[in-house]
């Protein structure tokens, strides 16, 4: 189940960055993503997040790839 969640996720993340602009139309242009780039920056991070998430799952690294972004979140006690 783990390998089919992941080619899912790979699969989807793809669709997120190839059909950005139909997405992104349906979607609108909210005032936060204007911060960001847009809307459409804000479905190719998305879909970047999504692909490298499903990666690290299928391989079984999730903890090494997501080490530092957790490290921010522990409390240092």
């Amino acid at each position: 189940m783990q390998y089919f969640g992941s080619a899912i996720g790979i699969l989807f993340a793809y669709c997120l960055v190839r059909y950005r602009e139909p997405i992104g139309g349906m979607i609108g242009d909210p005032e936060w993503a204007g911060k960001i780039g847009g809307i459409y920056n804000v479905l190719i991070l998305c879909g970047a997040f999504i692909f490298f998430w499903s990666l690290a799952t299928l391989t079984g690294t999730t903890d090494i790839l997501f080490s530092p972004i957790l490290s921010l979140f522990k409390s240092s006690r």
